[in-house]
């Protein structure tokens, strides 16, 4: 029978090596006119990286390619050393809808993702990787109810908690708390960043919300979009990476608080307003 694995995941063997790396992708629907191209970056085991940018620049569609839930019109995109060709349980996905089915309990629902990662596991321990996930997510005494009783941002903590059972080697979001109201959206932060910390999880994250984006991440990818020039065409693609210098531990409350704050704030809503080129 096979062991149940730890939990929180044991971290991976060598933390802060390379785990992702992107060369030259891009994606094209009118062959002249790519939405983005020669987009290539690097993330590292552990690391959290959210992508900024207007709507339509294709930060969705790197998440998808990135996923194997889509192609890219060129380049290639691999995780530790292999090309990313297809759908895998080594990455979890977690999207703005809960995607959860209506008619199984939270507990059921996060099985059917577990069965699918260890199909041998007995029942009791498949049962034991729920428990312990959605208690991490502070859900455990709405385990047997479904989705139907749940609020908006308890579906979504169920959504993570699935996503987090799996055990993947990268996690996936995008704009997973865009429909949330604001008091809502900030404990779900706390709770995704608390969890991330716990398990050293890689997280790529696209948000529309620079301070989110400020609180979660080590790194900022800030996108451009595709837009008419005096010398023609210029597809979208990512300008610049920005480290976070604000000290991990940092929290909400806090954030406002702490020296470099206003300065990176300022940087990526400058990027934001003139420099992205918004169609």
């Amino acid at each position: 029978m096979p062991p149940t694995p730890p939990v929180p995941p044991v971290p991976p063997t060598d933390p802060g090596a390379t785990l992702l790396r992107v060369e030259g992708l891009a994606k094209a629907y009118v062959p002249a006119k790519p939405v983005f191209a020669d987009v290539s970056f690097t993330m590292q085991r552990g690391e959290f990286v959210c992508i900024i940018g207007h709507s339509g620049c294709g930060k969705t569609t790197i998440l998808n390619v990135l996923a194997g839930l889509d192609t890219a019109t060129g380049g290639h995109a691999f995780m530790d050393g292999r090309e990313i060709v297809g759908p895998s349980l080594t990455r979890g996905v977690v999207f703005q809808s809960h995607a959860l089915m209506p008619w199984l309990t939270v507990r059921k629902n996060i099985a059917f993702a577990v069965e699918s990662r260890w199909p041998d596991w007995s029942r009791k321990q498949v049962d034991q990787q729920v428990v312990r996930f959605v208690e991490l997510v502070g859900l455990g005494a709405a385990i047997d109810k479904k989705p139907s009783q749940l609020s908006g941002g308890m579906k979504q903590r169920v959504g993570i908690a699935r996503a987090f059972a799996i055990q993947p080697r990268m996690l996936l979001l995008d704009e997973p708390f865009g429909a949330l109201d604001a008091l809502t959206r900030g404990t779900i932060q706390d709770e995704l960043m608390r969890i991330v910390r716990q398990t050293q999880q890689t997280v790529f994250m696209i948000t529309h919300d620079v301070d989110e984006a400020i609180l979660l991440a080590d790194r900022i990818l800030l996108m451009r979009n595709g837009s008419e020039t005096s010398s023609g065409y210029l597809p979208g693609n990512i300008a610049e990476s920005v480290a976070n210098p604000l000290p991990r531990e940092r929290t909400r409350a806090g954030l406002h608080h702490l020296d470099g704050y206003y300065a990176l704030r300022n940087h990526i809503v400058d990027f934001l307003v003139t420099r992205a080129k918004a169609t």
